[in-house]
């Protein structure tokens, strides 16, 4: 019972993170300063400073979405779609990136780094580039949705239930 009730809270932590990362509110920042720093379809996080040649690392989060929860939303649609297509489609993201990278980066000799590909909870790469060359990348992107700083977030554990105790 414990495990189901930890996987359980910790499902819907990551989902509440994920919802909460998707919306573009956040209340500390004007509106005028978040247009400053995005494309139209692209959102680049503002604790990002895009002046600075400094290697940082990122989340990169792309458009199409991981394959179950592309799935689950077509089918509350009603529009048919299998796993299997849904996975196509999050592979070819990661390949139109590589091919995005190779054109806008390797082209002009700019360093950067591959940290981890992500398929599950988001479709996306975290990766270091150098902060002045993230604007260069998010403007010449058709794949790219997000942009946000790579950082550590601590959530506290749930406190212990009563009938936990026994």
């Amino acid at each position: 019972m414990k495990k189901y009730y930890s996987r359980s809270i910790l499902a819907v932590v990551i989902l509440a993170i994920i919802y909460g990362c998707s919306k573009n509110n956040h209340p500390k920042v004007k509106r005028e300063e978040v247009k400053e720093t995005m494309n139209p379809s692209v959102y680049i996080d503002p604790a990002v400073d895009l002046s600075t040649d400094q290697t940082i690392s990122v989340i990169i989060e792309f458009k199409t979405k991981p394959a179950k929860v592309a799935v689950i939303e077509a089918e509350a649609k009603g529009i048919p779609f299998t796993l299997e297509e849904a996975k196509k489609q999050v592979e070819e993201s990661h390949l139109m990136f590589q091919k995005e990278l190779h054109q806008i980066l390797d082209k002009n000799q700019i360093p950067y780094t591959l940290r981890h590909k992500y398929t599950t909870a988001l479709n996306g790469v975290s990766m270091e580039l150098p902060a002045n060359e993230i604007k260069r990348l998010a403007e010449s992107s058709s794949v790219i949705s997000k942009i946000s700083l790579n950082r550590k977030i601590k959530l506290d554990p749930p406190p212990t239930l009563p009938f936990e105790q026994l």
